[in-house]
Order: structure tokens, then C-alpha cells, then sequence
């Protein structure tokens, strides 16, 4: 059992947190690429060296069937001309949204150098091959959770879990190519990507890009 806190001492520490401490890298949107992928890696590369912890995590939302969104925490697993890719279960309440809806976001927020970078787009599920293979390259502990399955069903127990991912686990070392039917990678087709640099003045910098008609990217600057 732990301890409760009052809801004096939540705001109290809320209330005491302040971001952005140190110097902030600028950002000079004059100068930005063309297209948002080669801005993005830079980004990236930017804050995993500048200490960032998981830089490769994300929010992706969704909406489900009754148009209520949905939100999770998840990681990327590559980026490149087709879009933003990442994977899970085509039966988990994310694939089933996406299969039903497959308009979605992203968001990443890197805090230590001031920077978020936020993706709207298309979603579309890789076919066997390419989940198969987003599979194989993964450690051990992947494999034994994707052979695990049944993610965002109810759990009866701890114990439930424990005995069937104990069984997983040991699948996953006799089988290293165990096949996981419901494993899925899936790629977002950007539409839209923004990318803000935080400024100690608030005077933010936030670049969006939109696709247009032609399939160029028009640039523009957005009010903080």
C-alpha cells in the first residue's frame, strides 16, 4: 500500500518544476531543408547526443470506433522515405483503431534540448514479410512479448501473466523465428509535421510543413 498525497504537496511540487534550465540550441527556420524527414534525423541524432534518454519513444494517437481519441507511449523504428515506422499487434486496441481509422499522430518531446516534433498522417500495415522480418531483429525479450500476445486484453492475474510470459520466454530461446501472426509493422505517410524549438523567453520557434496537392512540402512559420 503506498503512501496518499495531498493534493496541497502535489501542487506544491507541481508548481516548483520549471523546464528548460540550461542553454537551449537555436533554430534558424530560414535555413530548414526542403522536407521534413532530413530535418527530423538531424533532430534526432541532435538530441540522443546531447543525452536526451529514449529519444526513439513517441505518443501515437488514434481514434477509436465511437471517435473517442487514444493515446500511447511506443517506440520508432525507422524513418525514411515511406514515413515514420513502429509495430504492434494488429489485435491490440491500437491496431484495431487503426484498422478501422487509420488517420493518426505522433509526438515526440525531447526536454533536453527544448524540442518537440509532431507528425500527422496516414497509417498503413506492412504485409508478413517486412512484420516478420521487424521481428527478427529484435532482442529476445520482443520476441517473447509479441509470442506473449494478447496485448490490451483483460488480465485475470499477475500470476496469469507471469506463467504465460515464463512459457514465451522459453519459446523464444528454443525458436528464435517463431512466428507471431498478429505482430505488425506499421508505417505513417506523413501529411503534416511541425517541429518547435523552445526559446527561455517564450518566444518559441515552431515550423510547420504541409504536403500539397503535388506531393512538394510548403513550409511555414506558426505563432508561439
Amino acid at each position: 500500500m503506498t503512501g496518499e498525497t495531498s493534493s496541497d504537496e502535489f501542487r506544491e511540487t507541481l508548481h516548483s518544476l520549471r523546464v528548460w534550465d540550461g542553454p537551449l540550441p537555436g533554430f534558424d527556420a530560414g535555413q530548414a531543408p526542403e522536407e521534413p524527414l532530413a530535418l527530423f534525423r538531424e533532430w534526432f541524432t541532435h538530441a540522443a547526443k546531447a543525452g536526451q534518454a529514449e529519444p526513439h519513444t513517441m505518443s501515437l494517437a488514434t481514434v477509436d470506433g465511437e471517435g473517442r481519441p487514444d493515446v500511447r507511449t511506443l517506440m520508432l523504428h525507422d524513418a525514411d522515405a515511406r514515413g515514420w515506422h513502429f509495430a504492434s499487434h494488429a489485435t491490440s486496441a491500437k491496431g484495431r483503431q487503426l484498422a478501422g481509422r487509420p488517420d493518426a499522430a505522433l509526438g515526440f518531446y525531447w526536454p533536453a534540448v527544448a524540442r518537440q516534433v509532431r507528425i500527422r498522417g496516414r497509417v498503413t500495415a506492412c504485409g508478413p514479410e517486412e512484420s516478420r522480418a521487424d521481428l527478427a531483429v529484435r532482442s529476445r525479450g520482443a520476441l517473447a512479448a509479441a509470442l506473449t500476445g494478447r496485448q490490451s486484453e483483460v488480465l485475470g492475474s499477475a500470476e496469469e501473466l507471469a506463467r504465460v510470459s515464463a512459457a514465451a520466454w522459453e519459446r523464444a530461446a528454443a525458436e528464435p523465428d517463431a512466428p507471431a501472426p498478429t505482430w505488425t509493422r506499421y508505417v505513417l505517410d506523413p501529411v503534416e509535421v511541425e517541429f518547435f524549438q523552445g526559446d527561455a523567453a517564450r518566444r518559441h520557434v515552431r515550423l510547420r510543413y504541409r504536403r500539397a496537392a503535388d506531393g512538394s512540402w510548403l513550409r511555414e512559420l506558426l505563432w508561439p
